[in-house]
């Protein structure tokens, strides 16, 4: 039953995608729903950490929009431990959830209990990171993860002048966990803006490491990052400076700000470079308003996790989930439908209006 829906939602999908663009942003809030079921039973809802405060805001989005149209939440989080995670949702797939919603904390870890699930008929909406390895996937709701490496890539280029002739500058790179879809998407909207000027040699990459595999930074761990921008410093910088650092993640940003001002960075005669990052946590911003940290993508997750309820509600209600984009996201079995999200740069020109007066962060909270 579940794998002949999913096959005609699937069918649909292009049409949704045409007509997803007149209609903004799905609105699972507002939605009335099809006419194929009912609001009711649990949603299992599956997040990675409660060590990124981003996720603790997405788990806690969702399962408010989930109740607010009437369904029950089942929240967990598997604090990084992939046999946490998949443990946690071999309990929902048994307390019969009637849908999934799951970050997964490794991409490619879920093949076996999401056959369980859709033995069960329960669809699976893959949530911001995308669930690798399995035809057992419905729908993908995450932000254009390409954009957000071109957005931190194109900031740095900017900033430094490069592109109006300035230079060189050195810079060092640094990619997210090899285990995450979306680092290499990250890195690889990065690396389409970065790698023509290294190619030329106004960015200089002194430690020579530039290729995903020897940037990564496994789990997304701010403690790694710390310590391999230690290990950069000591080894590549002897002389020189560091001018930029592609860092993909705030988490990492702060241990790799961390590391530059244990080496001298961060007084006048010696600044710190531009560090960019990624999901505007709260300790981030604080750190651009004071000067530290520069950049940071921001994605709203009020918008992600609507975009996942609204593909929910509609699969449980006898809708069709909105899409945007049914050609990028293939996870080695088949390409997800997805809806993709715009992120947004913010820096110290622009956090009031982004972040204040959306309603995202009070002032108070910045103080």
């Amino acid at each position: 039953m579940r794998k002949s829906l999913a096959r005609a939602v699937g069918a649909l999908a292009v049409v949704a995608a045409l007509t997803s663009a007149a209609c903004g942003r799905p609105d699972a809030t507002d939605s009335a729903g099809g006419s194929g079921g009912e609001r009711t039973g649990t949603v299992g809802i599956a997040m990675p950490t409660k060590s990124s405060e981003r996720w603790v805001a997405d788990g806690d989005n969702i399962a408010a929009q989930f109740q607010k149209l009437g369904f029950e939440t089942d929240l967990q989080y598997g604090d990084d431990v992939v046999q946490n995670q998949v443990s946690q949702i071999e309990n929902m797939i048994t307390k019969g959830v009637k849908a999934l919603v799951i970050a997964p904390i490794d991409s490619s870890s879920l093949t076996d209990i999401l056959q369980r699930a859709a033995d069960a008929d329960i669809p699976v909406v893959s949530y911001d990171r995308l669930i690798r390895g399995t035809e057992n996937v419905d729908y993908y709701a995450t932000f254009d993860n390409f954009k957000v490496g071109v957005l931190q890539a194109t900031y740095i280029v900017d900033k430094l002048g490069v592109a109006t002739g300035k230079g060189p500058f050195n810079i060092e790179l640094f990619a997210g966990s090899p285990d995450d879809n979306n680092a290499t998407f990250f890195f690889d909207g990065a690396m389409s803006v970065l790698q023509p000027h290294i190619d030329s040699g106004k960015l200089v990459v002194k430690s020579g490491q530039t290729s995903f595999d020897q940037v990564a930074t496994l789990r997304w761990d701010g403690g790694l990052a710390q310590s391999r921008m230690d290990n950069l410093l000591s080894r590549a910088y002897t002389s020189g400076r560091v001018d930029a650092v592609l860092s993909p993640y705030d988490g990492m940003s702060l241990g790799i700000i961390s590391a530059l001002k244990s080496a001298g960075y961060g007084t006048p005669a010696n600044p710190l470079p531009i560090v960019t990052g990624q999901d505007a946590e709260l300790a981030s911003v604080k750190s651009i308003i004071a000067g530290e940290q520069t950049e940071t993508v921001f994605k709203d997750t009020r918008e992600l996790a609507n975009a996942a309820v609204q593909m929910v509600d509609s699969l449980l209600t006898g809708g069709t989930p909105e899409v945007n984009d049914t050609t990028t996201y293939d996870n080695g079995i088949k390409v997800v439908p997805a809806f993709l999200l715009d992120p947004v740069n913010v820096d110290k020109t622009n956090y009031e209006k982004v972040l204040v007066d959306s309603g995202y962060y009070t002032s108070a909270q910045l103080a």
